[in-house]
């Protein structure tokens, strides 16, 4: 039987070194409290895509 090797990453909320592995409910994030600072930031639309609209697509818009 082979060991299994832990892998650490680095959070993407608070940059602390995270185990990603099947025993960490959170992955990649090292908690639920990161997790779910995410998932605000997602609902608050604080990530966004830029989109670059040609002003002749604005007037089907309105």
């Amino acid at each position: 039987m082979s060991a299994v090797k832990s892998r650490l990453v680095t959070c993407p909320n608070c940059k602390k070194p995270s185990e990603y592995s099947a025993s960490n409910a959170f992955r990649p994030f090292c908690s639920e409290r990161c997790k779910m600072i995410d998932l605000g930031d997602w609902a608050n639309e604080n990530y966004k895509i830029p989109v670059n609209m040609p002003i002749e697509d604005l007037d089907d818009i309105v």
